[in-house]
């Protein structure tokens, strides 16, 4: 019989003993039904081929919490983003009727394990970790920042100092490079599936440092502590707005084609009617005018997603960096 597997306690992980404990609670009939899975942990199903956890079966295993626990992406500054995404939290306990609480992660894996746990029920996942935290925790993605048009994305930029020698991708031979952390897109893995073709092998070429985000990237980037750093363009773009670098200072060796943003997921087993309310908080929405307009630019409404299209092109970049759906890649 397979259950709910332990994780190796580590402080780096999150994954402590005691988060366990609410874990075995959760989707246990999934746990212990014969079902189709792929590559999703052993507390889900995936029957209808989707790539994403199915709602249990049994409905007293829906959840349906009076508290709503919504997470943004590990960022920076938690505090900053807790006030910008203030008006979107006040619309979503307007349409919900629920009383909704911004929760701030440190962590890709606090975030995940957070979910995994019952303790977050929605969440902006970034690109990279979203897989990990499809299969891991239960998060079934279903919207995306974008336009009314329906457009969306970010690029990978390669960032280097103004005066540097770095002028292409081979000249990145020999150099200090920061990556973000191992499960991000555009600061690992894509850098990692798509430098080679551009004449450099990270971690092979040039040595490899992780910075813990991209934000620590680009500020290394300009004082001097790397050489140059593969980055998110929509990151990089909101600290500039803000004034934590000058852009004078850096120039782009680099861009990539556009890849899918931060998804917006709710835990797998809601109550079906909070999702849909949930959904229609995330639709309804409109950033004119907001704090969370300002500060993402351009941005105009939520857009509705599929995980397993939209997000081809990342399990394509993470299968060829032989990645694992595992707690110990997550961190």
């Amino acid at each position: 019989m397979k259950s709910a597997r332990k994780f190796p306690v580590s402080p780096a992980k999150l994954w402590i003993a005691v988060s366990l404990l609410p874990v075995l609670t959760l989707g246990m009939s999934h746990a212990l039904a014969d079902c189709e899975r792929g590559t999703l942990d052993a507390m889900y199903c995936d029957e209808d081929g989707d790539l994403v956890a199915d709602r249990p079966d049994d409905k007293s295993e829906w959840v349906n919490p009076d508290t709503l626990i919504f997470a943004y992406t590990p960022v920076e500054d938690p505090a900053i983003y807790s006030d910008i995404w203030q008006p979107f939290i006040d619309h979503l306990e307007k349409v919900t009727g629920r009383d909704v609480r911004f929760f701030a992660v440190q962590s890709n894996a606090a975030q995940v394990e957070a979910m995994r746990s019952g303790r977050l029920h929605v969440a902006g996942f970034s690109t990279g970790p979203t897989p990990f935290a499809v299969n891991l925790a239960g998060a079934v993605p279903f919207a995306l920042m974008g336009s009314d048009e329906g457009q969306f994305g970010y690029t990978l930029q390669v960032y280097t100092q103004q005066d540097s020698d770095i002028k292409e991708m081979p000249d990145l031979k020999g150099k200090r490079v920061a990556h973000t952390s191992p499960t991000s897109n555009s600061g690992n893995q894509a850098p990692r599936a798509l430098f080679p073709e551009l004449g450099v092998v990270p971690g092979e070429d040039y040595k490899v440092i992780f910075s813990g985000s991209h934000d620590q990237s680009m500020l290394g980037v300009v004082a001097g502590d790397y050489d140059a750093a593969p980055v998110a363009s929509e990151v990089v773009e909101r600290m500039a707005d803000r004034g934590l670098y000058d852009e004078e200072d850096v120039r782009i060796v680099w861009e990539s084609d556009r890849f899918p943003t931060t998804s917006y997921n709710y835990a797998y087993n809601l109550h079906p009617d909070l999702v849909e309310k949930i959904k229609e908080a995330f639709y309804s929405f409109k950033f004119a005018g907001t704090e969370l307009g300002k500060e993402f630019d351009g941005v105009e409404t939520f857009i509705p997603i599929n995980y397993k299209q939209h997000w081809k092109v990342i399990r394509a970049i993470q299968s060829a960096n032989g990645v694992q759906y595992t707690p110990d890649n997550l961190e």
